[in-house]
């Protein structure tokens, strides 16, 4: 497969499988504690991926491991963690939409820190695309005044966390394979994450209750495919395509979870799907070629 035509593959791939993640967290969130569950999904992650790709890590070269810890941090490490306690405290929908501010981030610190490039085109699309996020935060919080919307700085910092994290992978760890990439990340990421385990009590305190044992079972689902397989996915991405429309993931994941989040009795109107048709748009413009 082309290369081009490999990129879109990928991308409607990680769409459905990062924009299933929010309910699945929602979900892990009535058995689990946001911190729980942000350590076992690096756990759960961490133990599949050194399973299918210990072997690759010898690929990693000493001048790489310096961003392996800078991505592991910025790119998982934290982002875990926030998304966690984002979506304990506002819609799972909402927060998948405030992760479209992704794009923007990654274009802003490609330009100022690490030099890459963009057109006029990719800034209008991506301008574009935050009106349409932007719509769809106003109506959430029009729909559901008791939330608190202050845990949206929350996944704004994340963002900014996934945007480092793109610019890395694709300055300075290009000539390693996606798999190495990812096993390096959790191979120093699983021992802090048990670490922060043990200190919830998760150990000692965890009972097998059903409600529990499904929170597990959402939280094995969102580790290994929204995790481990996602993760390693986006970076062959990134290998093939430019950060900024690797990045643009996060404008077609809301669609995805906003439909899980209606599902689930979440609000939805038909502004926020106005919205989503904007969004789009400014996906296309971003990645058009002329």
């Amino acid at each position: 497969m082309k290369a081009n035509n490999q990129k879109w593959l990928y991308l409607g791939i990680l769409s459905l499988v990062w924009g299933s993640s929010f309910i699945l967290m929602k979900k892990a969130l009535i058995g689990l504690t946001p911190i729980q569950v942000g350590a076992l999904r690096i756990l759960i992650a961490g133990i599949f991926l050194l399973a299918v790709g210990f072997k690759t890590i010898k690929q990693i070269q000493k001048r790489h491991w310096k961003f392996i810890v800078y991505t592991a941090v910025f790119g998982t490490f934290l982002p875990v963690f926030l998304f966690a306690y984002a979506v304990k405290g506002i819609d799972s929908s909402i927060v998948s939409i405030l992760n479209s501010l992704t794009p923007f981030n990654t274009l802003l610190f490609g330009a100022v820190a690490f030099g890459f490039s963009f057109k006029r085109q990719q800034l209008l699309g991506i301008f574009i695309g935050l009106i349409g996020t932007v719509i769809l935060i106003l109506k959430g919080a029009d729909l559901n005044p008791n939330q608190n919307y202050w845990y949206s700085i929350l996944i704004v910092i994340a963002s900014i966390g996934y945007a480092l994290n793109v610019n890395m992978v694709k300055k300075y760890l290009h000539d390693i394979s996606a798999l190495s990439i990812v096993a390096g990340n959790f191979l120093l990421l699983m021992l802090p994450a048990l670490i922060v385990l043990f200190f919830t009590d998760f150990f000692t305190a965890f009972e097998a209750t059903k409600t529990n044992l499904h929170a597990i079972g959402y939280i094995t689902i969102l580790a290994v495919l929204g995790t481990g397989f996602a993760k390693v996915l986006y970076n062959k991405m990134v290998h093939i395509a430019t950060p900024i429309f690797a990045s643009s993931v996060t404008y077609l994941i809301p669609i995805v979870a906003v439909f899980w989040g209606y599902l689930d009795g979440e609000k939805l109107s038909f502004l926020q799907l106005t919205a989503a048709v904007i969004i789009l748009y400014g996906v296309y413009l971003v990645n058009k070629k002329k």
